[in-house]
Formats: structure tokens, C-alpha cells, sequence
């Protein structure tokens, strides 16, 4: 759902039948252990990120993850530094 791809969508880009991906939410059924990679893959995220119950974005957390890999050291402590700022309720 955050990923705004309905479950038939999913599942036709996955390449399997349109309740593929309704079967697995349902419990019904259980993806092999490839085919929850390529599910993982298809939204975006980390394997860490998928199965964090706690996290409430994924998808915008991998996506901050991902822009911030190549920033430099500098960058990344004024990073932190604004985003403890931004918890502490000063920004």
C-alpha cells in the first residue's frame, strides 16, 4: 500500500498470476525464499528495513538510506546534528 501498487499489480509485475500477492498477505500461502527477495527488491528496501516491525516508513527510510551512502563524513554529522536538533523541538 505505501508503495501505491495495488496486490494484482504487484503480482503481475512479478510475473505470477493476480491474486499472487493477496495469497501471501491473507496467509494463505508462503513465498519461496527467492521469491520473497524479488518481493523485497520490487518495494525498494533493505531485507533489515522488510522484516523491522517497528518501522513505520520503510520506503522513506531505505530511500533516506540510500541518498545519504555517498555523502561525506562532514555532511553526515550535520546531518545527525540537524536531526537531533529536530527531535529536540529547536528547529
Amino acid at each position: 500500500m505505501k508503495k501505491g501498487v495495488s496486490e494484482s499489480k504487484m503480482s503481475s509485475d512479478l510475473g505470477h498470476n493476480k491474486n499472487y500477492i493477496q495469497h501471501i498477505t491473507s496467509g494463505k500461502s508462503n513465498p519461496s525464499a527467492q521469491e520473497l527477495l524479488y518481493i523485497i527488491d520490487y518495494l525498494n528496501v533493505s531485507p533489515s528495513t522488510f522484516f523491522d516491525e517497528g518501522e513505520k516508513h520503510p520506503i522513506l527510510a531505505q530511500k533516506i538510506i540510500d541518498s545519504i551512502k555517498d555523502m561525506p563524513e562532514s555532511d553526515l554529522l550535520l546531518l545527525i546534528s540537524f536531526i537531533n536538533r529536530m527531535k529536540d523541538g529547536k528547529v
